[in-house]
């Protein structure tokens, strides 16, 4: 075992260590974390670590930090803040500039530079580079080229350093300098809210800390528009494509303002205004409200309006009886279809869009197949999808055709700023005739757009999904909203089948969406619930049902077993859970090697999960040739090996093999516990639901408690307080969601 927890600097002594860089052993270029190795002025040899903006060979340094003993490399520098000078000595800056900095110098060319121009060197560089052609073998253009790229070098440093002086990411740096060159830290100062551009993804908090630090006007327009677009912003993640303009301004307000500075309405108005002229904001009479848009969410939700009343109004005719097609293709098929499957089969055949939904066992999957059946029957080339990996695979084998996330089919790029970029558009369209898109329910409107977009002229869309599942993670209420405009061709499935008449779990399922509670199976059931209440008890039930009576009772191995809770820190939230549960699954070992990052060990061995998109992880099929880019928000796998040296761990994304450096590591998260959010699209053998006391009220809603029943296939157990059971089903609040895409579908059909 191999686990390294010093403590936090600020409990410690803090030391001045002054020293040359002789060596870097390891560098990010994303945020500038190092491995150094120093000549110390006492000339000792010392290993530093810590964040150093484009660091090279031969800096004279000043580090201030603390000293800490690592399992592995034993004593090293963890610095905190420090100092830096070019090197004077001729042997520092031939050092420095053959350290690979500088493209068209290495060690031999930068020993004759330094020896030639000595101490004067990096001035002659910045000022005078055409005087390197004094040096045979540098051409006029070289020279010129070699000092563009020290100045750039210089610039870069200085914005860096910049950057990092006012607790700024330094993974700015390029983007910051490929906009604004050398003017970016003169730009920053006069507006630091513009950081906040979605170029830069920057929280609005941090840009205002810096206006704070450099002593701006709190009641500048920047300021004002900033807080806005920002607030905007916030609340996408609320699942609101737009704001009403008087609550947007009730919470600008409230945002800019405190004891010592007022921003009133009058100024927030002035703001929203200005913002609608330069093409940000759209404010729009919509749904019965003055609402107040991101241009991006407007144009996308207008979009999605426009293109699905078309493609739902479309027809198909053909040059033969489709009935007898339809009928002979039923009669023949392995499955038997109820009538309202039978419509929805002919629907799909005959309309250019169909949605088709309905609660668990209710024959969505058979219904699929069919269609599928009668769309190969049509020599029509079909392509599944779903939004997440674990969806897209269990679309995969219920149907034996290859199912892709969204993203996957779209062919999903990463730009500059947090961009989402799809190869896949209305001018490189997808090559089908028609996309059956599954669990719908988590899909939101720009994803969406993004889709019908790529969707060639005439392709056919089946959308499927259950809309009393929970609402998708990002803006707008597609489904529900498609669903109850009318607009679109609709078949509900209600019927449920004899075989899944025999699961206590769809019983249950359908029992809490009608707002009854569940009951327990008996002895030979597959719905249990064992009655605790405190967080403590419930989550050491929950680890001895994952670690022993599961596997000895039901034969469940580890990896068949998933708890949900309803909420990531407080009761039996699954920050806890997933301590006692690596503890009780994945103990530490002499034979397993962990890191530490941040509050998580990671550990060989355990479950994890990526927590956001991630389009540039290279990975490899296991076994095969084959690699790929991009793992994606949701994507459950198992760290397989870490390597301590170079900084990274190998993990295993079912038959995907990627490689995660340690400054990656907050992209992940345990996944022995997941939120039910996180689970949602996804089906597992068996799940412990655990529902303490003490869970936030606001996450205790009856289609959580429905959501988290419908991903259990064989065995579902809740442990927690019946009270809490009680207050789910009985509590079907949904939070308001600001849409007006049922609107717009609306008002296209009276017009």
């Amino acid at each position: 075992m191999t686990s390294w927890d010093g403590g936090t600097l600020d409990e410690r002594e803090y030391l001045i260590v002054r020293g040359t860089v002789q060596q870097i052993v390891y560098y990010n270029d994303e945020n500038g974390y190092a491995v150094l190795r120093l000549a110390a002025e006492n000339g000792a040899e010392v290993t530093a670590t810590g964040t150093f903006p484009n660091i090279g060979l031969g800096e004279e340094v000043i580090l201030t930090g603390c000293w800490v003993t690592h399992p592995t490399y034993g004593e090293q520098f963890a610095t905190e803040a420090f100092e830096r000078r070019l090197p004077t000595s001729v042997r520092g800056i031939a050092e420095y500039l053959g350290s690979g900095l500088i493209r068209g110098i290495g060690p031999r060319l930068a020993a004759k530079i330094a020896e030639k121009f000595g101490e004067d060197t990096f001035d002659i560089l910045m000022h005078e580079p055409e005087r390197l052609s004094e040096l045979r073998g540098i051409t006029d253009r070289k020279a010129k080229e070699i000092g563009r790229q020290f100045t750039e070098q210089s610039e870069m440093r200085l914005l860096m350093d910049f950057l990092s002086e006012h607790g700024l990411p330094v993974a700015l740096t390029p983007l910051l300098y490929k906009r604004l060159h050398e003017s970016a830290i003169d730009a920053l100062c006069e507006n630091p809210y513009l950081l906040c551009d979605p170029y830069y993804d920057v929280d609005f908090k941090l840009a205002d800390g810096l206006a704070m630090e450099l002593g701006l006007s709190l009641l500048s327009d920047e300021r004002v528009d900033a807080g806005i677009l920002y607030t905007l912003t916030f609340n996408l993640n609320n699942g609101h494509t737009f704001i009403p303009v008087e609550k947007l301004l009730y919470a600008v307000c409230m945002l800019l303002s405190d004891d010592d500075v007022v921003v009133d309405e009058d100024r927030a108005l002035h703001g929203i205004a200005r913002l609608e002229e330069k093409g940000r904001l759209v404010r729009e009479h919509i749904a019965g409200r003055d609402a107040v848009y991101l241009r991006d969410m407007h144009d996308a939700e207008a979009y999605l309006a426009e293109m699905l009343g078309y493609m739902a109004e479309r027809n198909y005719e053909y040059d033969f009886d489709v009935d007898e097609l339809l009928s002979a293709l039923l009669e023949s098929s392995e499955f038997t279809f109820s009538e309202k499957q039978q419509l929805a089969i002919s629907t799909a055949a005959r309309n250019g869009l169909v949605i088709l939904t309905g609660g668990p066992g209710t024959g969505k999957t058979t219904t699929v197949r069919g269609i599928l059946q009668v769309f190969e029957a049509l020599g029509l080339d079909t392509l599944l999808a779903a939004p997440t990996g674990r969806a897209a695979k269990r679309l995969s084998d219920l149907t034996s055709m290859e199912a892709k996330t969204i993203h996957r089919l779209l062919e999903a790029g990463f730009a500059g700023g947090g961009r989402t970029v799809f190869a896949r558009s209305v001018t490189n369209p997808l090559e089908c005739d028609a996309v059956i898109l599954d669990e719908v329910s988590m899909v939101d409107i720009t994803l969406m757009q993004a889709l019908i977009n790529a969707l060639p002229h005439g392709a056919r869309l089946v959308l499927v999904g259950d809309a009393d599942q929970l609402p998708p993670v990002g803006p707008g209420n597609f489904l529900r909203d498609l669903i109850t405009s009318h607009r679109v061709p609709t078949i509900q499935l209600t019927e449920i089948f004899r075989q899944a008449q025999q699961s206590d779990i769809v019983m249950n399922a359908h029992a809490v969406n009608a707002g009854e509670m569940p009951r327990p199976s008996g002895a030979d059931g597959d719905f249990f619930i064992m009655k605790r209440a405190d967080p403590a008890s419930v989550i050491e039930t929950v680890a001895q049902l994952c670690a022993q009576r599961l596997p000895k009772h039901y034969g469940f191995i580890p990896a068949q077993i998933q708890v949900l809770s309803p909420a990531k820190r407080h009761g039996s939230g699954t920050i806890p859970l997933n301590r006692r549960l690596q503890e009780a699954l994945n103990p530490p070992s002499e034979s397993k090697l962990e890191k530490r990052f941040g509050d998580t060990i990671f550990r060989e061995g355990d479950r994890v999960m990526q927590v956001r998109n991630n389009y540039d992880i290279v990975w490899e099929k296991q076994g095969e040739d084959e690699q790929g880019t991009g793992v994606f928000n949701g994507d459950v796998g198992e760290i397989i090996r870490i390597f301590p040296q170079q900084e990274c761990m190998v993990i295993r994304f079912d038959d995907r093999i990627a490689t995660y450096t340690f400054d990656m590591l907050n992209e992940l998260e345990l996944a022995y516990a997941v939120t039910v959010h996180k689970s949602q699209g996804s089906e597992f053998d068996a799940v412990v639901l655990a529902l303490s006391d003490g869970l936030p009220r606001k996450l205790l809603t009856r289609n959580i408690l429905y959501t988290a029943i419908t991903r259990a296939k064989r065995l579902l157990v809740i442990v927690g307080s019946q009270d809490v059971v009680a207050y789910m089903v009985n509590n079907n609040q949904k939070g308001r969601r600001y849409s007006a895409l049922k609107a717009r579908l609306r008002l296209a059909d009276t017009q």
